[in-house]
């Protein structure tokens, strides 16, 4: 067979991965559906219902080619509204989302200045064209600020994150006015933070309060917090200009479903009309994680690490058997192997509770 080799190369690493269908009899501690949106059946009858009463169900094209609906439209305003950035596009996921900026933006003559711990559709897109990058350490903004200024780059594009997505920790504020200071593009992908953090929710934007300039771009995924599936960015009407007319995943890939972007739609307005409760729910999710973990999370991913792939996977069976769904995350995705535990708000805190005391057990 053409990849027996490699294939059994992964299995002696602990490295093999298998799909599995969902079993949804057990407590779903591993999925990104931080707010339990994605089990909310009134957002989902809604939808439905404003779905079925259009003449049509599917987006039918790309966006550039009688795909774009007013559906899209009504939504990307509302995100702009809610996020305080003047213009805005939609795409079919986070994955895309980052190939799009990334591929499009970084020019020949630029420089991309990437965090190490970056997600790994914005390291692959690094790889597509040649272009200049430059990874500093994770969260390192001494070491941001000093290549920033030794660089000659006709464009200094910064990418960031703002929650990591298996570290859990927020971006530093400090990269903002970085990015001013050096007029550096600052792409800051928002995947897991949007939804979870800030007044309003809508992530490290609105958590540090910045004020949105022209060299800023946020990214956000619909298939986490939203309970959705597609993705956002959000920037100037300039770059979005460009984007429309460079980002490949933009002009030749069929639009976002218009099931998916209504559904996000009503989401977005959920979580504005219900920020102060959710707030307090994640709090509560935040206090017992620590009071039983002794790990203090900013948002709502609790990584906790075991350095070996073959007991991360181990102790991830266990507590299947227990009734618990935790992400077992190996080696080469993370540096050290984690159980990666999501506090989300589909579970009651007494589960929450229920589970961190039995994790505390299996790993001692």
């Amino acid at each position: 067979m053409y990849y027996t080799k490699e294939l059994e190369a992964l299995k002696r690493s602990k490295r093999y991965r298998t799909r599995e269908v969902v079993d949804n009899n057990i407590l779903d501690f591993a999925s990104n559906d931080y707010l339990g949106l994605a089990h909310n059946k009134e957002l989902h009858n809604a939808t439905c219902k404003i779905l079925s009463d259009m003449p049509l169900h599917s987006s039918k094209a790309s966006l550039l080619v009688n795909g774009y609906h007013q559906i899209h439209k009504d939504f990307e305003t509302a995100l702009c509204e809610a996020n305080g950035f003047l213009e805005g596009v939609i795409l079919g996921s986070g994955f895309n989302a980052n190939m799009a900026l990334i591929e499009s933006l970084v020019r020949r003559g630029d420089t991309l200045f990437m965090d190490e711990k970056y997600h790994a559709s914005g390291v692959l897109a690094t790889r597509l064209n040649g272009m200049d990058v430059k990874f500093f350490t994770h969260n390192d903004m001494s070491e941001l600020e000093e290549l920033l200024k030794a660089s000659n780059a006709n464009r200094k594009i910064v990418a960031v994150e703002g929650i990591y997505s298996m570290d859990g920790d927020l971006v530093h504020k400090d990269v903002f006015e970085i990015c001013n200071g050096y007029d550096a593009i600052l792409i800051v992908d928002e995947a897991h933070s949007s939804g979870v953090v800030g007044k309003k929710l809508m992530g490290v934007f609105d958590y540090y309060d910045v004020a949105i300039k022209p060299n800023h771009i946020k990214m956000g995924t619909l298939g986490k917090a939203y309970g959705s599936f597609g993705a956002f960015i959000l920037a100037s009407s300039h770059i979005v200009e460009y984007l429309v007319n460079r980002a490949k995943p933009i002009i030749y890939a069929t639009s976002l479903s218009l099931y998916d972007t209504l559904l996000a739609h009503n989401a977005l307005n959920y979580i504005l009309e219900n920020k102060e409760s959710l707030k307090q729910e994640i709090k509560k999710r935040q206090e017992i994680v620590y009071e039983e973990l002794g790990i203090r999370i900013e948002g709502l991913i609790v990584p906790i690490v075991i350095n070996d792939n073959e007991k991360v996977i181990k102790i991830r069976d266990e507590l299947k058997s227990l009734g618990y769904a935790v992400g077992g995350i190996r080696q080469p995705t993370v540096e050290r192997a984690i159980i990666r535990l999501i506090a989300r708000l589909g579970n009651s805190c007494e589960k929450l509770r229920e589970l961190c005391i039995n994790l505390a057990k299996i790993k001692k």
